[in-house]
């Protein structure tokens, strides 16, 4: 106790000295100057340490950040390129952290964090953290002939990402799914590419079953059903329409990005299901507007 009280008398002290004219600290400056300067700057400057070699400037930890799950993945890497090109922050979550800074440049607004969506919800909670504002999840199984994997990815994976996001106090998640995840009730059984993507392990019907524990979760989503992926730039505009409307076509990666990134900041982008495709033929219209255009359920 005796302790404080010196620690706290001295630190008083030293903001008297600070606030006298006659203390050096104002050499050169007018006496305006001295009068303009409140107690709680000069409290902030006598008490504050100033942090080395953080690499983390002011202007950095004051951007939004967003946590990118998938973020090594064909479609992720592009939400991480674009959300930097934003001004975003952003967190990673990779399972190979070596991968990922092999994959990226180096950027002070782009931090990686060990994450595996199907170690569960408690180890996300701790990657995604008390820093993050959104979640956008790029996720998808590798082919392989473990056909559980796309069950414990593309379903309880993103099961788990949704009970994190509730842990941690986040309350804006994005998912990017597929058209054709609700083929069946489409009328859409015989679909070559329906039958192809649920040969390995139920892809589409995993997908469904998560966005169905999104839609239940209460938390603030935008469901984004892609068609067929390309990696070329795009080569058309966006088509967007509500779901199970689309069964075909295809659109780059990168408009699939787009549409992830730009959805958050477009409040008619929330509690929406949709479905895009790209046609040469369609007309240019903004990201905005095509959400607006789009009925909540």
């Amino acid at each position: 106790m005796a302790a404080r009280l010196l620690s706290l008398r001295n630190s008083h002290l030293l903001q008297h000295q600070i606030l006298s004219p006659s203390t050096k600290f104002f050499s050169g400056f007018p006496p305006t100057i001295h009068k303009s300067i409140s107690f709680s700057t000069i409290r902030s400057i006598t008490t504050t340490p100033k942090m080395e070699g953080s690499g983390i400037t002011d202007k950095e930890e004051s951007k939004k950040k967003i946590f990118v799950a998938g973020a090594t993945g064909a479609t992720g890497k592009r939400v991480v390129q674009q959300l930097l090109a934003k001004g975003f922050a952003v967190k990673a979550g990779v399972r190979n952290i070596e991968k990922a800074k092999n994959t990226f440049s180096d950027n002070p607004s782009l931090e990686f964090v060990k994450a595996d969506v199907t170690e569960g919800s408690a180890k996300l909670a701790e990657a995604i953290g008390n820093d993050s504002k959104a979640v956008i999840c790029a996720t998808g199984f590798s082919r392989s002939w473990d056909l559980t994997q796309p069950w414990k990815v593309d379903n309880l994976g993103t099961v788990n990402l949704v009970d994190a996001c509730q842990k941690t106090g986040v309350n804006r998640f994005i998912l990017v799914s597929s058209i054709l995840v609700n083929g069946a009730a489409m009328g859409q059984l015989l679909n070559p590419a329906y039958i192809f993507l649920n040969v390995f392990g139920l892809t589409l019907i995993a997908k469904l079953q998560a966005e169905n524990y999104i839609r239940k979760s209460g938390i603030n989503y935008t469901i984004i059903r892609p068609g067929g992926l390309k990696n070329d730039p795009p080569s058309g505009n966006i088509i967007m329409e509500p779901e199970d409307k689309l069964s075909g076509e295809a659109i780059s990666r990168d408009q699939v990005a787009e549409v992830a990134v730009e959805a958050l900041d477009i409040p008619e982008s929330s509690f929406k299901v949709v479905e895009i495709v790209s046609r040469s033929e369609a007309p240019k219209r903004s990201i905005k507007d095509l959400f607006a255009s789009i009925k909540q359920h």
